[in-house]
């Protein structure tokens, strides 16, 4: 998430009442966490095992919960609680909107578009030309959709991300400020779920067509003509190269990626990298060729054990 204009170092560290190391004036013009932290941005790091990770990140400013030796050209903001404060900012400069309009005064709708009954747009979203928007559709702040874009009924465009942190008391929610960006020509089912980035995007490309009930998690980029059938879901963080099939009731974990014209045979889990143009099956996934044959394997199994008994006779 961007911030315009820039803010001082100074300026944020007053804000949450924390001691900072660097320049009073050194500029932060974003706010992201770790995953999608660019040049300028400032994100925040609350476990030692991440310290590292964090410090030589491109982030120049990290909200950090000891006091460490600062990388040359960052500054460090100390807190007794990175995450409570990492919240702060992102509800100050991307605060929630309330709005009681079915489309918000600050949305644009591109010429030819047509907003069913039952559909809503919220603040300062973007919905570009010749669109067919369906009833019970929601399309929630800060989101993008390009030209020619189908969203089938009740799916739902910019929910929060699934982020929270565990406290002695429960689960303390990361307040979600990033958005969702859907290309041209991209079609999506009815009830379908597309969570917006933490602090980043989520993306779908252009000509991506999905079926009914599915799931892409927070900061998930998905590239161009991808199809997705029924029931698949796809955890947040997750690259998605052009061409992909994920087939029916795939799932996909988080932090990884799929690479180009992968295909991926329903009911599997994916649960690590995948090379590009190949065809996957099963839970782990493997190769589709190799799988089936495991199966036909174990077919023969009570075939092969009433041969070793026989032969014991």
């Amino acid at each position: 998430m961007k911030i315009v204009p820039a803010i001082r170092l100074a300026e944020v560290a007053s804000l949450l009442k924390a001691k900072y190391i660097g320049d009073a004036g050194f500029q932060i013009s974003g706010i992201n966490e770790i995953h999608k932290v660019e040049n300028g941005d400032i994100t925040f790091v609350d476990h030692p095992k991440y310290y590292d990770k964090a410090l030589n990140s491109a982030a120049t400013t990290i909200l950090i919960n000891k006091e460490v030796s600062c990388p040359e050209g960052k500054a460090l903001i100390i807190s007794d609680d990175p995450f409570r404060d990492y919240n702060l900012l992102t509800r100050k400069y991307r605060p929630l909107t309330f709005s009681m309009q079915q489309v918000d005064q600050t949305a644009v709708i591109g010429d030819g578009t047509v907003l069913m009954q039952g559909s809503v747009v919220g603040a300062h979203c973007k919905v570009g030309k010749n669109c067919l928007i369906y009833p019970g559709v929601v399309i929630y702040d800060h989101c993008e959709i390009g030209d020619n874009v189908i969203i089938h009924a009740n799916s739902v465009i910019g929910a929060d991300a699934f982020y929270f942190k565990r406290r002695p008391e429960g689960f303390d929610k990361m307040h979600t400020c990033g958005r969702v960006i859907i290309g041209d020509k991209v079609e999506i089912g009815a009830c379908c779920t597309i969570d917006k980035g933490v602090s980043g995007d989520t993306v779908i490309g252009y000509g991506t067509r999905m079926d009914n009930h599915v799931h892409v998690g927070h900061d998930t980029v998905i590239g161009k003509n991808c199809l997705f059938a029924a029931q698949v879901g796809i955890a947040g963080v997750v690259t998605i190269e052009d061409d992909v099939i994920l087939w029916g009731q795939v799932g996909v974990q988080k932090d990884l990626t799929i690479g180009k014209g992968a295909v991926v045979l329903g009911q599997s889990g994916v649960g690590k990298t995948l090379d590009a143009g190949k065809t996957y099956f099963g839970s782990p996934t493997t190769d589709a060729r190799l799988k089936m044959r495991e199966l036909a394997l174990m077919k023969r199994l009570p075939e092969v054990f009433e041969f070793l008994d026989n032969k014991e006779k």
